[in-house]
């Protein structure tokens, strides 16, 4: 993947706010690129076999070398997944990034559409906190009831 998506800045500012990428450096091993996401180095791996990750560089004894980029690239990935995106979709959005440009609209409508998706869980998500909070109402006020009798 030549051109990962622009750097995200809400995902910047949380980075900064975790203070877990070291200032001034542009490549991270493996292990420290799972110490910082919380992804095993099988799972990284993983992502590159499947296309969800660019070609990784390696160094002159072919460790893998992560940029910035690549991390920027591995927390837009970590909150799709934390939206629930299938993974076929999430390599078929990092295969319209590697097309390059003219494939603006597909990704628009495939994000578009997992936004979609995502607004219907969290107002089902909504609907189902209204029951556990009237639930627990019930209960509250049963015990209180109680203790005063």
């Amino acid at each position: 993947m030549d051109s990962p998506p622009v750097e995200v800045p809400a995902c910047l500012e949380l980075d900064r706010q975790r203070g877990r990428r070291p200032e001034g450096r542009d490549r991270f091993t493996i292990s420290e690129v799972s110490e910082y996401t919380g992804l095993t180095a099988h799972t990284l791996r993983w992502y590159e076999r499947i296309g969800l990750m660019p070609h990784i560089d390696r160094s002159h004894t072919g460790q893998r070398r992560y940029t910035c980029r690549d991390l920027d690239w591995l927390d837009f990935v970590g909150r799709l997944r934390l939206t629930g995106m299938p993974v076929a979709d999430m390599v078929r959005y990092a295969e319209l990034v590697r097309q390059g440009d003219e494939t603006f609209a597909e990704r628009e409508r495939l994000l578009s559409a997992h936004r979609d998706d995502v607004r219907r869980r969290i107002a089902e998500l909504r609907s189902t906190l209204d029951v556990l909070d009237y639930k627990i109402d019930i209960y509250s006020d049963a015990r209180r009831a109680s203790e005063r009798a």
